[in-house]
């Protein structure tokens, strides 16, 4: 009884022995698809003759800053007869960034390695380190510098605009930045032309905003422009928001 009792177990080892390799077999296989199909980064679609709007995030980007400009830009795809918008985003990695408040973001390009669109339209929004480390990230200062020698507008919002500032983007122009940050901005780059109590500054091909939720109306007031008021109207009509460029405190340098 004992030696059958030995060979039942044994027959039974051996069964599992032989359920667990296949299990193990299996695992490793859907592990390599897995694997595979992660090598295969998927790109946005984007549609032609539309602008190219870039949002450059990284850890620690400001929820609002990026959210605001998103929405107001995705939305232009639902209004007709006008040349809309492709929105995307654009980091150093291809690993999700965390931002300040805790979203987790996959970027769709990496602008160390991925052939990227030509850039019409590039929007910095403010990050948690935009007032030290991140300005000393040289490849992320000279990629912005790249996209601005085609780009049609270059746009910040609240300390955003330090970035412009570091590349040398600002050196002509007037701007301003959030408001508790504009003392350290002038502090930073004595030569530039900063001012405060505005929500916008439209200087040429650059706009910068206070940030925060006014960076809705510094993205509506871009797309008044590219678009005219009806549209703008109607873009924040759709998010519930009240436009009205005359209310809004802005300086357009002519």
């Amino acid at each position: 009884m004992k030696h059958f009792l030995l060979i039942i177990t044994i027959l039974t080892l051996v069964s599992c022995n032989t359920s667990e390799g296949k299990k193990k077999s299996i695992n490793n296989e859907m592990l390599k698809q897995v694997q595979h199909d992660e090598s295969k980064k998927e790109f946005p679609k984007l549609e032609a003759n539309r602008y190219n709007v870039a949002f450059l995030i990284m850890d620690g980007t400001f929820n609002t800053e990026l959210t605001a400009p998103f929405d107001i830009f995705q939305h232009t795809i639902f209004r007709d007869r006008i040349k809309a918008m492709n929105v995307f985003t654009v980091a150093n990695t291809d690993e999700p960034i965390v931002t300040f408040e805790g979203m987790r973001i996959i970027p769709d390009f990496n602008y160390l390695k991925d052939d990227l669109p030509k850039i019409d339209i590039l929007v910095v929004p403010s990050a948690e380190h935009h007032l030290n480390s991140d300005l000393e990230d040289e490849d992320m200062i000279n990629f912005v510098k790249r996209v601005d020698a085609e780009a049609q507008f270059v746009t910040s919002h609240c300390d955003g605009a330090f970035v412009l500032a570091q590349a040398g983007l600002l050196n002509q122009s007037v701007s301003t930045t959030f408001p508790s940050d504009i003392d350290a901005m002038r502090v930073r780059f004595p030569n530039l032309d900063i001012r405060k109590d505005l929500l916008f500054v439209h200087d040429g091909k650059y706009i910068t905003s206070a940030g925060g939720a006014k960076s809705f109306e510094a993205a509506l007031y871009l797309c008044e422009v590219l678009y005219g008021k009806a549209v703008a109207e109607s873009l924040a009509g759709g998010l519930v928001i009240d436009w009205n460029l005359e209310t809004v405190p802005h300086l357009i340098i002519d």
